[in-house]
């Protein structure tokens, strides 16, 4: 064994040689193959077309495009975060929209551009020269790549930027931005590349960003959001001098993306109001002329030659006239391309409202609500908020209510308000920046506190969209003030100075009315949802009453008539004004020259349950219990004389559940009303209520109020009737009488009689008696008449019918 072992040891030893070597050459083999191949520039002096770009690198660039892999001589890296995890939450839960990837784009170039902007104050020369300094974003398609490209000439980025900025979520290079130019100024700058850019994966499966920093060389990010990402140096790609250019590969879905006036649109919804220009590679058809083809301009000189033969003389003129005139065209139509700006509408907001004329702001507003009509608003508020939160807003009165402004009120998530964020359109769904009595309201908000990369769900969380709101609510009111204040009409209780100076424009006269016409219920509804500014509301509501000769009038304008001594504002709900000037009980109120209000809107009886006081005076329904008007030294006597009959009409109207007669002190020429407790629904609302298409009749008996039956003690036929109690309490013929008085007063305080043919029954039995007629007096039956059964087939088709069968019998 001894001698077998140093010759086993040096075979094996010159085994693993052999094996050494054989490996050094297939690595170095391996080597040799995996040489990168030459670039552009280490050809231009040996290629004679130098200046073109190498077949094999546009060989590469194309086949790296259709496979939609990364480069293989790109640097790979792996996103940092969890990036893929979070990627996926972006996608499918953050953006629900995928419309907005565009303006993400957007505002990360013009945030790239605001930066260089900003470095230029103090050295111009990282501007660059000709193109170069250009502050400008581009868009191009190209459907047969199905590729859309966004190019800006911002600061760029550099290698270093682009694995810090694209490759981690929580990173931002706009943010490092600004945390280390705040000490230098007011640089209030979004996310370049923060959460925004992963939009782009909604629409594309492949993503490249182009990116030159002047202090670095120009580089390639790509990546397919599948965990990984990749950088190399471009070496392919057109310089861009300076900037950043974004290729989204699009997915097949989302081939939309790929026709220009998807583009606009998104465009002019998003960043129309971005700082700098945007401008799409936009194609269109021009005429143009060009030669006729030699066919149709020998056909054409043939005919002349022989028109022209009529003599010598006339053709050898004409020869002349041929060799004078220029060489024969067509006009073809001919596609072209060119840039054209989508964004030419300034952010006036940005401006101090002293500098903006009113021709702007209408102008300004059309362009918004993208209403071009000749109606101009019927105002506008331009301020600016600053404390916690600041935000600048520009609200509009549009001139006229929407159709359909209070059709589905509390189910509708509509909103006439826009949000920015640093010029940036966020979102049009916002309930939260201005309530639903508002929402009629036009106009943008424009806040510098909000971010921007987050989704519309999560910005309704935010804190500051609370003050927002309330400063909106505050200015909204100042404007709707401002309408009334600048209207003539409104002026009628002040001096002709005050007139003059206030409302010297014709313009303005009667604006307030047609605002009210246009939205009075919404300032309505506003009283009942907004304990807040429930008195600021209320100053501006507007109502006609007995005095207001068929104008609108206030409340502080009938504050202003109110008698001596007058503690409470009357008022009366009903279905019409005419209806109600002629309600029993305004009787003894006109007659003593009190103003009592009009409310014919159905929400007016929702609106004076919330209403309750206004500047220390009390609502009072006058057709509710609890009317006082003045003092009758003669009330107690009159109640004691008409004791006996309001306890007997009581018993005998116990089947009609009244709560209570009593002496009226609000009737004059009327014999009684029926009026409702002072907490409980007056009759208006009983109807209102029963026409409820999901009412429940069971429940309505709860709020329903007491029935009181108020009798005029001055008027004879209430007299008569307590004579008649008095002599005979139970004579049936006075309880009928009884009975009748009370359905008929029903009837006139607005109640729906519960059992109409009673009522009719009591009506007939009293014409009888006025016609004396007897009571027992019968209808006159009719004679009975046998009616003849009708024969289902007159004997006509009868006897049609038997000659066919008999002709069909003999056929067969």
């Amino acid at each position: 064994m001894g001698n077998w072992t140093i010759p086993s040891a040096l075979i094996l030893l010159c085994l693993l040689s052999l094996l050494s070597d054989q490996g050094r050459k297939l690595q170095a083999n391996a080597k040799e193959g995996a040489v990168d191949p030459p670039k552009v520039e280490d050809n231009i002096g040996a290629v004679p077309h130098g200046l073109q770009t190498d077949s094999d690198v546009v060989k590469r660039e194309s086949d790296s495009i259709s496979s939609r892999s990364l480069r293989n001589n790109a640097e790979k890296f792996e996103f940092q975060a969890e990036v893929s995890r979070l990627m996926d939450i972006i996608i499918n839960s953050l953006y629900s929209n995928k419309d907005i990837f565009l303006r993400e784009l957007i505002s990360n170039a013009s945030d790239a551009l605001d930066k260089i902007r900003f470095l230029s104050l103090t050295d111009k020369e990282v501007l660059g020269e000709g193109d170069t300094s250009k502050l400008e974003i581009q868009i191009k398609l190209d459907k047969e790549k199905k590729m859309l490209s966004l190019r800006d000439r911002g600061i760029g980025m550099t290698k270093e930027d682009l694995i810090k900025n694209l490759g981690t979520i929580a990173k931002s290079g706009t943010s490092a931005f600004v945390e280390r130019m705040q000490s230098t100024g007011d640089l209030n700058l979004i996310g370049q590349f923060g959460v925004g850019f992963y939009s782009v994966y909604l629409v594309a499966d492949y993503v490249e960003v182009i990116s030159k920093h002047n202090d670095d060389k120009q580089y390639v990010w790509e990546s397919k959001a599948d965990g990984a990402f990749a950088i190399s140096e471009d070496t392919w790609n057109e310089p861009l001098g300076r900037g950043t250019e974004i290729r989204l590969h699009l997915r097949d879905e989302a081939q939309e993306y790929l026709e220009e006036s998807k583009l606009k649109e998104l465009v002019k919804k998003y960043s129309e109001f971005i700082n700098f220009p945007i401008y799409i590679w936009a194609s269109k058809e021009v005429d143009v002329e060009v030669p006729a083809d030699e066919d149709e301009s020998s056909d054409e000189e043939s005919s002349d030659s022989t028109s022209s033969e009529e003599g010598e003389d006339e053709a050898e003129k004409s020869e002349d006239e041929d060799t004078e005139k220029k060489p024969k065209k067509k006009t073809v139509k001919e596609t072209t391309y060119e840039w054209e700006r989508l964004n030419d509408v300034k952010a006036i907001w940005l401006r101090s409202p002293k500098d903006v004329t009113n021709e702007e702001y209408v102008k300004f507003y059309h362009s918004l609500t993208k209403d071009f009509s000749d109606e101009k608003p019927m105002a506008w508020s331009h301020f600016t908020a600053e404390g916690d939160v600041e935000f600048k807003a520009v609200l509009f009165v549009p001139p006229k209510a929407p159709h359909n402004l209070y059709q589905s009120y509390y189910n509708s998530n509509k909103s006439n308000l826009k949000l920015y964020v640093r010029r940036v359109f966020i979102s049009d769904e916002f309930d939260e920046l201005l309530p639903k009595f508002l929402s009629f309201l036009m106009g943008l908000v424009d806040s510098d506190t909000l971010p921007l990369n987050v989704s519309r769900e999560m910005l309704q969380a935010h804190s500051s969209l609370k003050t927002i709101k309330k400063k909106l609510v505050r200015k909204a009111l100042d404007m709707i003030r401002r309408i009334a204040d600048e209207d003539p009409d409104e002026f009628s209780g002040k001096d002709e100075k005050d007139v003059e100076k206030s409302g010297d424009e014709d313009e303005k006269k009667g604006q307030y009315t047609k605002f009210w016409n246009e939205y009075g219920k919404s300032i309505k509804l506003g009283i009942i949802e907004d304990a807040t500014n429930r008195n600021r509301l209320a100053k501006l509501l507007r109502f006609e009453s007995t005095k207001s000769d068929g104008k609108l009038t206030s409340l502080d304008q009938y504050i202003s008539r109110m008698k001596s001594g007058q503690k409470d504002i009357f008022y009366i709900t009903g279905i019409s004004k005419e209806q109600l000037e002629k309600s029993p009980f305004l009787e003894r109120l006109k007659k003593k020259n009190y103003e009592v209000i009009f409310f014919t809107d159905p929400v007016d009886e929702y609106l004076m349950q919330y209403l309750m006081d206004y500047e220390g005076k009390q609502f009072q329904n006058v057709s509710k219990d609890g009317l006082k008007i003045g003092k009758d030294s003669k009330s107690k006597e009159l109640k004691d004389s008409f004791k006996e009959l309001t306890k007997w009409w009581k018993g005998t109207l116990k089947t009609e559940d009244v709560d209570e007669v009593k002496i009226s002190n609000r009737l004059d020429n009327t014999p009684c009303v029926v009026v409702t407790s002072k907490f409980g629904w007056s009759a208006n609302m009983e109807r209102l209520m029963q026409a409820q298409t999901l009412t429940d009749a069971s429940k309505q008996a709860y709020m329903r109020g007491r029935r009181i039956l108020e009798i005029n003690p001055r008027h004879p036929i209430i007299k008569e009737l307590r004579e008649r109690v008095v002599k005979d309490p139970e004579d049936e013929g006075v309880k009928q009488t009884a009975q009748l008085i009370y359905q008929t007063a029903l009837m006139e305080s607005g109640f729906i009689l519960t059992d109409p043919k009673d009522f009719a029954s009591r009506i007939y039995s009293s014409v009888k008696s006025s016609l004396n007629i007897s009571p027992d007096a019968t209808i006159e039956e009719e004679d009975d008449v046998e009616e003849t059964e009708t024969e289902p087939e007159t004997k006509a088709g009868k006897d049609g019918a038997d000659a066919e069968s008999s002709d069909l019998k003999d056929e067969l």
